[in-house]
Formats: C-alpha cells, structure tokens, sequence
C-alpha cells in the first residue's frame, strides 16, 4: 500500500492503481479491509466514482459486513449526481435483502438504523413509513448452552431482534402485540378501580 501512495504522490495514477490491484487480488490479506479501503479512497480521490462504486460490489463478492454496504451508501450520497438519492436507496434495499439472507439480525438491524435516518433527511412520508415498517423489536430470549466436551450446560437468556417482514417471526409479534395490549388494558382496569376507591372513600365521609 505503500508503494502505490508513493506512485499517487509521483503522480502516475495507473501505476498506483495496478499496485492496488495486485495487492486486493491476493488470496491471503492480511487486514483486508484497509487495503480495499484504501483502493476505494484512491478512486474517489480521482473522482472515479464508477471504478470506485465497482470496487464496492467486488468487496461484497468476499463480505457481506453491514459496514462496507453503509460505507457505500453513504458514498452514493456524496456522488453529485441528480440520481444520488435514489442510488443510495437502492444500496439500501439491496442490502435489507441480501442480510435478511445472511440471517444476522444485529447486522440488519443496524443497517435499518442506518436506511430510517437516511429517509428522515431525504425521503418522503412514504418513504419513512415504509422503512418504519421493517424496523425489529428487541427481545429477551432463552438458548442452550453447552461446555467445550458437548455437555449440556442449561440455558441463557440473550437480547435479539424480531422482523416484522420475516414469516416465522409473525406468531411471535402477535403474541408481543397481545401481550402489550393486556398490560395496557391491565394498567387502565388499575387506574378505574384505584378511582372508584377514592369515590367510596369520599362517598363514606
């Protein structure tokens, strides 16, 4: 990487360009990502917003880590274009997609975090509903545990996400939507019952 900033100061922009190619290009990288981030900054430094956008896409070949589809969003927007917007949705859209695949619900849920505030600044009221609407709910749940030899260690409980758009999650949002509801009806019944006291005690005296 080095060598290819030193080639970038001497001016000659396609050899620096062929050491970054070589060096994204080996089998075994040691701290890939900052090499992958360096080559990326290099075309956007020389405005090459084509080459770096392809860079992009060759980088979610080998990952698919909610950071690197962010980072391209957020290059989408800097792009100035008349497109911008819409390009950094549809980077959005893909990668709600291709994580709800991946089935790594933190990474999801951080990407949806990413895409509302997004839609806060520049989408429509449509627009926001229709993200608010993929957002999860947090929730407490139970999984086993088991030692280094297999042995069955009980159970912990862990924090996860629940998505309103996956099908097997459905049963267990009804069951978090009813179970919200009786609370509620619960804390109203309290406060009626808490005011017809305080009218019979009045009423006695």
């Amino acid at each position: 990487m080095k060598f290819a900033e030193l080639e970038e100061t001497l001016g000659d922009i396609e050899r620096a360009r062929a050491i970054y190619e070589l060096a994204v290009s080996q089998p075994a990288l040691e701290m890939p990502e900052i090499i992958w981030k360096a080559y990326i900054d290099f075309e956007m430094k020389e405005q090459e917003a084509s080459r770096a956008r392809d860079l992009y896409g060759r980088l979610l070949e080998h990952t698919q880590h909610v950071k690197v589809w962010i980072s391209w969003a957020k290059f989408e927007m800097s792009v100035e274009s008349q497109d911008n917007v819409e390009r950094c949705r549809e980077i959005y859209e893909k990668a709600s997609s291709m994580l709800k695949d991946e089935k790594d619900n933190a990474q999801r849920a951080m990407l949806l975090d990413a895409w509302k505030a997004f839609e806060a600044e520049n989408g429509d009221t449509e627009q926001q509903e229709r993200v608010q609407r993929l957002l999860p709910k947090r929730v407490k749940k139970r999984r086993k545990i088991y030692t280094a030899d297999g042995s069955d260690a009980g159970w912990e409980e862990h924090w996860d996400y629940v998505f309103p758009d996956d099908d097997a999650n459905a049963p267990h949002l009804k069951l978090l939507q009813m179970a919200k509801q009786w609370k509620m009806n619960m804390d109203d019944k309290d406060d009626s019952d808490s005011d017809e006291d305080e009218s019979d005690s009045n009423d006695s005296s």
